[in-house]
């Protein structure tokens, strides 16, 4: 991007407070950076906020869901006017307010596994955040991560807990008291993989009184979780915090 004087005194400016922490040095890597940020949902759009803030130069933003009015006792993007929108233009348009400075893409699209392939050998990433609860996606998502050497780091379930103090930053390996993270653990453990992924988990029990479960016209079971506003904003920023000091000082 070729600023002007005006702007490069203006974007300057805006990461005053980034620069006196992290250095020069530091916030260069930022606005070299391209991080991929998988659901900017729950935990997705805090941690896209909290990257984008912090100065990261390029943001690519994927999501297929739209706002919906049960979206607003926790996610970001949800606010009345947004109801019907996509999630990652919302998301986006949010960002490129924050940091008019940084290129931000917003994908609308539910990736599927052949499409997390073409993602991931679309563009080069310095970082990736996995934001989705969907196995499937996420799976292969992280596998694919895992095969072209991109670090990733991994959000497991932040639904069903309320207690912010217990949340970790672990390996897949050391993950307990979560069933998303033991899904995750045992798909990965089909494809050899049993460690090398980071993750943010909370092992704090998910009271059953919070677990609504029904069936459809078909037979196939669905649930809901319960949540509260401040998990998964604290699960985003964990993911965002991995990312960011992994940018700044990629040997640490």
């Amino acid at each position: 991007m070729n600023l002007s004087e005006q702007d490069r005194a203006d974007r300057d400016l805006r990461q005053e407070r980034t620069r006196l922490l992290v250095g020069d040095d530091g916030v260069e890597r930022l606005r070299a950076a391209h991080v991929l940020i998988l659901g900017v949902g729950g935990v997705g759009a805090y941690a896209a906020e909290a990257v984008a803030r912090a100065g990261v130069g390029r943001i690519t933003l994927v999501d297929g869901d739209r706002v919906e009015p049960t979206n607003c006792n926790r996610q970001l993007p949800a606010l009345t006017e947004n109801f019907g929108r996509p999630k990652a233009e919302v998301v986006a348009e949010r960002l490129r307010r924050i940091n008019p400075y940084a290129e931000i893409s917003g994908v609308v699209e539910f990736l599927r596994d052949g499409r997390i392939d073409e993602l991931l050998d679309s563009d080069c990433y310095d970082y990736a955040i996995d934001a989705i609860d969907s196995l499937s996606p996420k799976v292969f998502f992280l596998l694919g991560c895992r095969r072209r050497g991109i670090p990733v780091i991994s959000s497991m379930g932040s639904g069903g807990k309320s207690a912010p103090e217990r949340i970790q930053i672990a390996d897949i390996s050391k993950t307990y008291g979560c069933a998303l993270a033991r899904a995750v653990r045992r798909r990965l453990a089909g494809f050899g993989v049993t460690k090398g992924i980071r993750t943010v988990f909370s092992p704090e029990e998910v009271p059953r009184s919070a677990v609504r479960s029904w069936r459809d016209e078909e037979g196939c079971m669905h649930s809901t979780v319960g949540t509260i506003a401040v998990m998964p904003a604290a699960f985003g920023i964990f993911c965002a915090s991995a990312a960011l000091r992994a940018i700044v000082s990629p040997r640490a």
